[in-house]
């Protein structure tokens, strides 16, 4: 893997499918600040609510880096390239989305309990100027489908199982997953803030060997209880080095 630079935005990125890049980190001069919303808002509303936050800061749309959605349930491959269609068309219209290349890192997860009606922003990270802050990422969300032009269930790991070891292999994969892009950005565990796991099946049986002994719990774990945004994926993992987050009503 390697990165590149969004000088626009302020960052680098690692490419990916046209729907969101793998990752994210500031460039000198800059870093990454989160912003959380206490209540889900509707994709377009938020949209609207993120230009807002962006423009007051005083940077340029292109500042957009990272956002974390949720959605009602898991998507067919047809109704989640469909979404994503739609969803580029604002980051276009940002000057993010080229038409074949995006930036942007992105998670999308759907919980299991008190889902939202429509697919809608949780979280989002921009980038603001900072001559002495530290190093600044976000890793975006995967599941355990290989990336490739295959359909999910011929790049899937453990397709259709979820028993104790099928979970196992499916966490191994992606905390793999989640190292290659940490080491493509410059970083490691140990430069972790937090990390986030997406799924609604048991993670105890294989918690301390293949989570906390690799160092990715070393701030603590938020284990939500949501599904991967396709149908029959069944574990996704994000995490993110950022000093400054904030919670917006």
């Amino acid at each position: 893997m390697s990165t590149v630079a969004f000088t626009p935005g302020g960052y680098r990125f690692i490419p990916g499918v046209f729907q969101y890049s793998g990752g994210v980190a500031a460039e000198t001069g800059f870093a990454i600040e989160r912003i959380r919303f206490r209540k889900a808002f509707p994709l377009w509303a938020g949209f609207a609510r993120i230009k807002r936050v962006i423009e007051q800061a005083g940077r340029p749309l292109t500042a957009f880096c990272a956002c974390e959605l949720r959605s009602p349930a898991p998507f067919t491959e047809g109704g989640f390239r469909q979404f994503n269609e739609l969803y580029v068309e604002t980051l276009r219209e940002w000057g993010l989305f080229d038409g074949k290349t995006n930036p942007v890192a992105r998670s999308n997860v759907c919980p299991e309990i008190g889902p939202p009606g429509e697919p809608s922003f949780h979280a989002f990270a921009y980038t603001v100027p900072a001559s002495d802050s530290a190093p600044s990422f976000v890793v975006a969300g995967s599941g355990e489908a290989m990336e490739g032009g295959q359909t999910y269930r011929e790049r899937t790991i453990r397709f259709g199982e979820t028993s104790p070891d099928a979970m196992r292999e499916k966490a191994r994969y992606v905390l793999g997953e989640m190292e290659r892009r940490l080491a493509a950005l410059g970083f490691t565990w140990a430069d972790t803030t937090a990390t986030q796991v997406y799924t609604v099946h048991d993670i105890h049986p294989f918690m301390a060997d293949e989570i906390v002994r690799r160092g990715a719990e070393r701030n603590g774990l938020t284990w939500h209880f949501a599904r991967p945004p396709v149908r029959d994926l069944e574990y996704e993992m994000d995490c993110r080095g950022v000093a400054t987050e904030r919670v917006l009503a």
